[in-house]
């Protein structure tokens, strides 16, 4: 069993992005993040976006916002940041506290700045096997943590839990694309499923993205297979002086010995996915300005 290393697979790509922006003449590609109200969570993601930004030599601008703004004026400020030519990357933090709708809010954001890929002409574009869109940085970091680990999707059965616009439709999309890494062949699984460990376990790839901690047993998985835990929970434990521990989709402890390869929580699909955003970032930078 090998336990694929997330951090050290995002530190290689950010490397990458580092160099690549080096080169670069005139200004910094630029990502605008937006953070409604003080969730615990939200700060730390964003905290660490910041972080990763700042190593690669991106510049961030961080906006915070309270938790009374309105619906009217988010979309405004998302306007403002469209027409603003300083700014290549808009990334609306989520969740957003309710009422404040993310749809509305991924839609409203430009197509050409949607580094998070949720905007509907880039889900369209995804669909198409266009490349010029972007694509949603948890299932893009997926792909490239699977690959960087040396495992082969074309042929392999890939079975992904859950079927969110966020990783699981994507990573589906991105697996069964006519392209040399990927031509896998896909199922895709969620809560109504019937005899859904009968399916789990005919899986090469699992990749669980449910919300559910510790959701997947070892029943549930075919031996030598690969499993991708994309969960993050914190549940509660009052031994640690947080009060919770995080866990991912997966019980690891019954399931990493069946595996061939596992992605850990926390450690694994976390670093990709910024690392992924701000590989998007750059890319959004390369198209504003010709380069691509």
């Amino acid at each position: 069993m090998e336990i694929i290393d997330g951090n050290q697979i995002a530190a290689s790509v950010t490397a990458d992005l580092k160099a690549e922006v080096a080169r670069f003449t005139g200004r910094r590609p630029c990502i605008t993040l937006i953070r409604v109200g003080e969730d615990p969570a939200s700060v730390s993601y964003v905290r660490k976006k910041e972080k990763t930004a700042a190593e690669i030599g991106l510049e961030s601008r961080l906006i915070l916002l309270p938790v009374t703004i309105t619906q009217p004026e988010l979309c405004t400020l998302v306007d403002q940041l469209n027409t603003d030519d300083g700014v290549d990357g808009i990334l609306v933090q989520s969740p957003l506290p309710k009422p404040l709708s993310e749809v509305a809010v991924f839609r409203r954001i430009a197509a050409h700045k949607d580094v998070d890929g949720f905007h509907t002409l880039n889900l369209g574009k995804l669909a198409q096997e266009d490349d010029t869109g972007f694509v949603a940085c948890t299932p893009a970091g997926i792909i490239e943590m699977l690959q960087r680990s040396g495992v082969t999707l074309s042929g392999k059965h890939i079975v992904v839990l859950g079927r969110s616009l966020i990783v699981g439709k994507p990573a589906a999309l991105l697996a069964m694309q006519r392209k040399p890494w990927a031509n896998a062949t896909v199922t895709i699984c969620h809560s109504q499923t019937a005899n859904l460990p009968a399916l789990t376990r005919q899986a090469d790839i699992l990749i669980a993205a449910i919300g559910k901690p510790e959701f997947v047993t070892a029943d549930m998985v075919k031996p030598g297979a690969v499993v991708i835990d994309v969960g993050v929970n914190r549940v509660p434990d009052s031994s640690r002086k947080t009060g919770y521990r995080l866990t991912g989709d997966v019980h690891f402890a019954s399931v990493a010995p069946l595996c061939a390869k596992i992605s850990p929580v926390p450690g694994g699909v976390g670093p990709m996915t910024v690392a992924m955003l701000m590989k998007n970032t750059v890319k959004a930078y390369r198209q504003n300005h010709g380069l691509a």
